[in-house]
């Protein structure tokens, strides 16, 4: 924890250094495949910095987030798929079945959970990289991308362009439970419309 602390620390202090741009993008960028540090702190710190720009700060981090969970989702077809295949004393560890319905269940809900876990707290990395072990289609991984992650940032950044100064204490305590809140809402409604799918097919 004190290594992520003093990590997320030196990113900040990029907040009004003239590379602060720069490092608002490899921040998000990276955050999308390895980065253990979210570009939020430094996207509100900035955003302060210069309300006028706050919402061009957001559409900048979500770009680059989504790109970078492009190339997430390219190391994890890539790289990722063969450990699926892999075998100990000539024996797979997962099955054909195991994996076609993994794909199958993936492509079917995907959508919904890129699009959760890009605007909630839930680590996107994991399902960036894990969309592309699971073969789950590339547009369609970016349009649930760009949705989550574009509501996820420029909820911040209109917060701040209205509300500047004012709505920083709200930004920092309780973003993250919204965003919660929020994602919470669109599973039970995810899985409602499922439910209700399946108790129509039965009538």
């Amino acid at each position: 924890m004190g290594l992520q602390h003093d990590l997320a620390q030196w990113i900040l202090s990029f907040s009004e250094s003239p590379w602060a741009l720069i490092t608002l993008a490899l921040s998000s960028f990276t955050e999308s495949i390895f980065n253990p540090i979210p570009p939020d702190a430094l996207l509100i710190a900035m955003s302060l910095i210069d309300t006028q720009n706050a919402i061009w700060f957001a559409i900048l981090v979500a770009a680059t987030s989504v790109l970078g969970a492009l190339l997430g989702h390219f190391i994890g077809k890539k790289f990722g798929r063969p450990i699926l295949y892999f075998k100990i004393r000539g024996t797979r560890l997962i099955s054909d079945k195991v994996i076609d319905k993994a794909d199958a269940l993936f492509n079917k809900y995907g959508v919904w959970a890129v699009i959760i876990a890009a605007f909630t707290p839930i680590p996107y990395k994991v399902f960036a990289i894990g969309s592309g072990v699971l073969n789950f289609d590339r547009k369609a991984f970016v349009i649930a991308s760009l949705i989550g992650r574009s509501c996820r940032f420029l909820l911040i950044g209109f917060l701040i362009f209205f509300y500047g100064e004012r709505i920083n204490e709200f930004v920092e305590n309780y973003l993250g439970i919204l965003t919660w809140i929020i994602g919470a809402g669109l599973i039970i409604l995810i899985i409602g419309l499922i439910c209700y799918r399946v108790f129509m097919t039965k009538i």
